[in-house]
């Protein structure tokens, strides 16, 4: 029997839309917000982070659910926008914003422009007044002097590109916020680290962050309207991981935040999620299009790689590791043996599953890489041998909607020019 996504055979999916083919589950998504909202303390707002996937209808979808938008670009910007997020639900962070990007925040007017260095938040104020504009919320990216133990990827503790470091925060930034003229700092950003699976580092890094806005904002003179304490939450991919027991992080963060609450009940608390909010509701299909052996190794050669997925590569690990994959087409079956599953790069790297153990695989078979519904096609090198991007599928409601139309040879042929010689 063949893998379904609300009762839509994966097959027919395949054959009105073709492969490689990336496939979300509207109910999944929905569940997964529904269950994260339900439990969370009240007064935190959920932002979706669109750089876990920037895809307009997912934007839009959890935004109807009720999700803000964290957007660190020109076109995520634009994208939040055109999905329907209201302007104060949106914030803007990165640490390499470009003057370009800047206007189109004030333009926007967002809940805040999140500032990771004194020089930008110069920059920020000088744009401001140019445009006439007074009072522009901005949050301060602290890097703090604390370090989370349980992410897959720091983000702060150390040193880093993101954020300004504590210490010269408390150094530095009291004077230059007296002589802001239309920039207002209303609060402070943090995020320490992503993939974090144990609940205990998420209540250790919530704790020290409000403690820290607190402190801070106090020291610099400035109101503490805004707190975005991160998230980070992750996703079980290999072996051996277990799921953040949510259970326990709800208990725990949630009598963290009260307390919060009770001393500074006017402030807005946002915790920033993207991959936990969309990675287990995807699934990459590819279909095999040889099985051949060498050297005594099974291999099934399929129409896309990791030039869609490049998180299977491993990248970031130093043990490579296998995200869950399993036969769509039989997809109830015991597996009989194992099987090397790779794409149609001209490259040893492209490598999507090694050795894996699969039931009987044939030229024809739909596999599927899931829980990919995060740091899927544009994180990957989706141009490497001009395959392109590969086709997006959403099944909302028991219908499939085509989300993004796969690459053609001539949308890639169309953004160059040919010089003839």
């Amino acid at each position: 029997m063949e893998f379904e996504i609300q009762g839509v055979p994966v097959s027919e999916l395949a054959r009105e839309y073709g492969t490689p083919l990336y496939v979300y589950d509207a109910e999944v998504l929905r569940t997964n917000y529904q269950r994260l909202r339900e439990n969370l303390h009240p007064a935190v707002d959920v932002f979706f982070s669109l750089k876990a996937n920037p895809n307009i209808s997912i934007c839009s979808y959890l935004g109807s659910l009720g999700a803000g938008a964290e957007v660190s670009s020109l076109t995520e910007l634009i994208t939040a926008q055109r999905a329907g997020v209201a302007p104060e639900n949106i914030i803007f962070l990165g640490p390499g914003k470009t003057t370009k990007e800047l206007r189109a925040c004030l333009d926007a007017g967002l809940h805040a422009v999140v500032c990771e260095s004194l020089e930008e938040l110069e920059a920020l104020d000088a744009l401001a007044v140019e445009a006439g504009l007074t009072d522009v919320p901005v949050l301060l990216r602290m890097n703090p002097d604390f370090q989370t133990k349980g992410g897959g990827l720091s983000m702060g503790g150390k040193p880093r590109q993101f954020g300004v470091d504590l210490s010269v925060l408390r150094q530095s930034a009291a004077s230059l916020v007296r002589t802001l003229r239309a920039a207002r700092v209303i609060g402070v950003h943090a995020y320490m680290g992503t993939r974090i699976l144990d609940y205990s580092d998420v209540v250790n890094n919530t704790t020290n962050i409000l403690s820290i806005a607190e402190a801070l904002c106090e020291e610099l003179g400035v109101p503490l309207r805004t707190v975005d304490f991160g998230g980070g939450l992750g996703v079980p991919y290999f072996d051996n991981e277990k799921e953040l027991d949510l259970n326990a992080l709800h208990g725990e963060v949630n009598a963290v935040i009260e307390q919060f609450v009770e001393r500074h009940p006017q402030t807005r608390l946002i915790m920033e999620l993207g991959r936990y909010l969309t990675a287990v509701a995807g699934t990459y299909v590819v279909r095999v299009l040889y099985v051949k052996e060498s050297m005594g190794e099974r291999f099934a050669v399929a129409d896309g790689g990791t030039n869609h997925h490049m998180a299977a590569v491993g990248v970031g690990s130093f043990v490579k590791r296998n995200f869950p994959i399993r036969s769509l087409t039989r997809y109830h079956d015991p597996a009989t043996a194992p099987i090397t599953v790779t794409g149609p790069l001209c490259t040893p790297n492209d490598v999507i599953g090694k050795r894996v153990a699969l039931p009987p695989v044939s030229p024809g078979d739909l596999l599927g890489v899931e829980r990919s519904g995060a740091y899927g096609p544009t994180a990957s090198p989706v141009l490497f041998l001009s395959h392109g991007y590969p086709a997006e599928v959403l099944v909302h409601d028991g219908t499939p909607h085509l989300i993004a139309r796969r690459d053609t040879p001539a949308d890639l042929l169309n953004r160059q020019h040919l010089v003839r010689f």
